[in-house]
């Protein structure tokens, strides 16, 4: 078994890991470490709950310490939860030397976040929206002479999808120096990924996890058919169930939307269950408060939407169910990781609707295994069916009379007008998208039915054709028919004149 010490990892840094319960290095610290100690650059793909953050975080530590200087190393994280968690393993792991970090995320003050980074800190870990923004109204801040750029989860970073931070992350790009080493890191290897591994400078290193499935065996993957209609009584018997046998557990149930989360929460509540919301909507102070009371087990269920399935590190959680199947296998990966870490058993069960089977089988393609079936009592189900139906229409109206849908709007004209765009213009310019998007597809509604048209009449003219080479055909049979009819007759008639005997006439006397 290789020692942290055999990385090339200096004697301070391996009684550190010592301390804190690292005893040997995981495989993707063992193969990253020394390439990055080398100094080149790496991208690392492994699974959830492997060690990817202490993989790079001990390297920069150990260069730090031997030229130590601010702003030494910029963090980049698809989320703010995640950027406090990597905040924390470098405060804790670099305790000896001192060392100052600084976190540059949204929903808090940016002035109070200004004068931290005149401070020059060593590591900055950020949100790549505030920071771009920090660098594109700040004259005296910048990051010139950073010597690693990590960017943690990375395909959340540079893919495309519903948060784009292809803008801020140029910003970014173009302030930092191009002599630096890059790290990236992620559980799910995507085709952005790839191509990157093929253009990285600077002797890249690339290490992916050799495994025949993308989860820890550790975890046992189940999935539960249901009917759309009733998925939320199933739900509150899977929470029943589990908390009746294992009132210690810590549930974190997934769901697709910020407002299905404030509902649920809501209804587990008026069932005397302890949980607590985490998603977007909600204030940075009340999501840190949530996130703490969860895990110091105040509360011993978190719903969330995909914000807590980045990352975060909540050693203690044992079940995972997700409340809705995830639309994409890597979301589902990055989900079940919430549990079965650092070699713990863990269980997933994801409720699959009679809409959602194709997306089972799509992860289970990815994942390269078969989930099993999770059975339960269906009767007790039945019991409360009504009662839940019930409590979750309550509990819509009270969210309706909140004007929950209304904040949401507001919060995105509030984010477009930080990132100086004008609401109203992107109401207008989403509205003639729309527009466009509409016309062309009746456009394309339009050429389509043209094209089914003309298919049909070439159908239909094939049909006619073939009906009329059978008519002549039939024809052409019957006739044939006929002429043999009578050849026949005809012969049947000599014939038989043949075999009549010859008639002779008497003369008279």
């Amino acid at each position: 078994m290789v020692s942290f010490a055999e990385l090339g990892l200096a004697s301070w840094l391996v009684a550190q890991c010592k301390q804190l319960g690292l005893k040997h290095p995981t495989p993707v610290q063992q193969n990253c470490v020394p390439a990055i100690l080398e100094g080149r650059d790496c991208m690392g793909c492994a699974k959830t709950g492997s060690g990817k953050t202490a993989a790079f975080v001990l390297p920069i530590l150990q260069k730090l310490s031997e030229d130590p200087y601010g702003i030494f190393c910029l963090v980049l994280t698809p989320t703010r939860e995640l950027a406090y968690q990597i905040a924390e393993q470098f405060r804790v792991l670099g305790k000896p030397l001192g060392l100052k970090e600084c976190i540059i995320v949204g929903g808090m003050d940016m002035v109070a976040q200004a004068l931290e980074l005149s401070r020059k800190p060593h590591v900055v870990i950020a949100t790549p929206g505030r920071l771009a923004d920090h660098l594109r109204s700040s004259s005296t801040f910048n990051i010139k002479k950073i010597r690693f750029l990590v960017m943690d989860e990375a395909d959340r970073l540079l893919e495309q999808g519903c948060t784009d931070f292809t803008k801020d992350l140029e910003v970014i790009f173009d302030a930092a120096p191009t002599q630096r080493q890059t790290l990236l890191f992620s559980a799910t290897l995507t085709d952005t990924l790839k191509v990157l591994q093929g253009i990285a400078a600077n002797r890249p290193f690339f290490w992916e996890a050799q495994a025949e499935v993308r989860t820890v065996e550790q975890l046992d993957q189940r999935y539960l058919l249901v009917p759309e209609k009733v998925k939320d009584a199933y739900l509150v018997h899977l929470i029943q169930t589990f908390h009746d046998e294992h009132a210690d557990w810590s549930i974190i149930i997934f769901t697709s939307t910020c407002k299905t989360c404030q509902i649920l929460n809501m209804m587990l509540r008026k069932f005397n269950f302890p949980s607590v919301a985490l998603h977007s909507m909600m204030k940075q102070k009340a999501r840190f408060a949530a996130l703490a009371k969860f895990k110091s087990s105040v509360y011993r269920i978190l719903i969330a939407t995909d914000v807590a399935s980045r990352g975060l590190d909540i050693p203690t959680v044992q079940v995972v169910i997700n409340h809705n199947t995830p639309g994409l296998p890597k979301i589902y990966i990055h989900r079940v990781g919430r549990t079965a870490r650092a070699g713990r058993h863990g269980i997933a069960i994801t409720l699959v609707t009679q809409y959602d089977i194709h997306l089972l089988h799509a992860i289970e393609e990815e994942i390269k295994k078969k989930l099993d079936d999770f059975s339960v009592e269906e009767a007790k189900v039945l019991k409360i069916l009504t009662q839940v139906n019930v409590v979750r229409r309550e509990c819509e109206i009270k969210l309706e009379a909140t004007d929950f849908d209304e904040k949401k709007e507001i919060n995105k004209r509030k984010q477009l007008i930080l990132e100086g765009k004008d609401p109203d213009l992107e109401a207008k310019r989403k509205a003639e998208l729309a527009k466009i998007r509409q016309k062309n597809k009746q456009f394309k509604d339009r050429v389509m039915q043209t094209m089914q048209r003309r298919v049909a009449l070439k159908m239909k003219r094939k049909q006619q054709k073939r009906k009329l080479q059978q008519q002549q055909q039939q024809e052409q049979q019957d006739h044939q028919q006929q002429v043999q009819q009578k050849q026949k007759k005809q012969k049947q008639k000599l014939k038989q004149q043949q075999l009549l005997p010859p008639t002779t006439t008497k003369g008279k006397n």
